[in-house]
């Protein structure tokens, strides 16, 4: 849900209390250029950057394979008053967002900042890069925010070196991966990250989207960027399906999953189709002890945004109680063009205490704040 303001202007604000105590699980920090990275980049790193740039797997593209609704898929609101590109300057991100709602804690995921370059030794660079950056330019200087540790998920051993570098440090809230991998998630070539994950007690996050190097649907590549953007919960379809079925949450049931940004009334559907499916076909995966349904509604998070809005209210009220009150997490996706406001993502039906838990309480009790 997004509200359009003149450049650089804000809305009247509501109090504080009016979120409920809020947490923001999807805030999306952008680099103001890549020379912002420098820093933690060895020259050989600088010298490839400048020269080459980054080469996601769609090979052929410079930029995102659609042209999105709006400039840099943002908020025109959200462009600074100096015309800094919408999240890349943390003064302009709290008095727009942090400050503006009362945040109390906001969870970065960066995206587009290495993960998934074709080349394994740079993607590793650029992701420790990143999360050094967010450390240094976002966490340090605002002690609401936490960082995501960013990992070239494609470079399974990298990743989970990583995780284990920046494990115990409290300061990371979760494991950010993207939803479309170039294998099915659950492919035990990215096992490493969730061992390491486990072993750290952090969430792993999958967010929509992803360069994965193949088209984004099984039909190939669609006309229309409403078709992409629609494909992020098909995305995470295909990603529960894969973590179910290969045996990732029955290997680890510590591991905790979180789903950004591609909506939740699918996952009901999905569960009792893999619960048909394994009473049937249960001799082909032995490994699999648990009903599908009953690990997805134990490990597995959704967020709201974008949050599915049916005419009938109590039919959202259904499948927000089969996912279970205390697994749905407040996401605004700020500052992009579909961003969810706070005062008015969480329909007031759903009660006081249902909207306090969903607001905050439930990422309180995920990450341990």
């Amino acid at each position: 849900m997004n509200v359009m303001l003149p450049k650089g202007t804000l809305a009247p604000a509501r109090p504080a209390a009016a979120t409920l105590g809020l947490c923001d699980v999807d805030i999306h920090p952008r680099l103001a250029n890549w020379s912002a990275l420098h820093p933690w980049l060895s020259a050989e790193h600088r010298h490839r950057l400048a020269t080459y740039g980054t080469r996601p797997r769609h090979g052929y593209i410079r930029g995102t394979p659609y042209p999105k609704s709006q400039p840099l898929a943002s908020r025109r609101d959200a462009w600074t008053p100096e015309g800094g590109a919408p999240a890349s300057d943390l003064s302009f991100v709290q008095q727009q967002h942090l400050d503006h709602f009362g945040i109390d804690v906001g969870v970065l995921n960066p995206l587009s900042q290495g993960q998934g370059d074709q080349n394994a030794g740079f993607s590793t660079a650029l992701c420790h890069a990143t999360n050094e950056w967010q450390l240094t330019e976002w966490v340090a200087q605002d002690p609401r925010l936490r960082a995501s540790i960013t990992v070239p998920y494609d470079d399974a051993q990298a990743a989970a070196a990583e995780i284990r570098a920046r494990a115990g440090d409290p300061r990371f809230a979760q494991v950010l991966m993207m939803s479309r991998t170039s294998m099915p998630g659950g492919n035990p070539h990215y096992w490493p990250i969730y061992e390491a994950a486990a072993e750290a007690g952090l969430p792993v996050a999958f967010h929509a989207f992803g360069y994965s190097g193949h088209s984004m649907t099984n039909g190939g590549w669609p006309s229309f960027y409403i078709e992409e953007v629609s494909e992020h919960a098909t995305s995470c379809q295909n990603l529960v399906t894969s973590l179910v079925v290969e045996g990732v949450l029955e290997r680890w049931p510590s591991l905790k999953i979180v789903l950004i940004e591609c909506g939740f009334a699918w996952l009901p559907s999905v569960a009792w189709r893999l619960d048909k499916l394994w009473r049937t076909l249960r001799c082909e995966v032995p490994h699999i002890t648990r009903a599908p349904s009953e690990q997805i509604r134990q490990q597995i998070w959704v967020s709201t945004q974008p949050i599915e809005e049916p005419d009938r209210p109590e039919h959202l009220v259904q499948l927000m109680e089969w996912i279970g009150w205390d697994r749905i997490l407040y996401a605004s996706d700020y500052p992009h063009w579909d961003f969810d406001d706070p005062r008015h993502a969480i329909p007031s039906y759903l009660g006081d205490a249902r909207r306090a838990a969903i607001y905050g309480g439930n990422a309180k009790a995920l990450y341990g704040w």
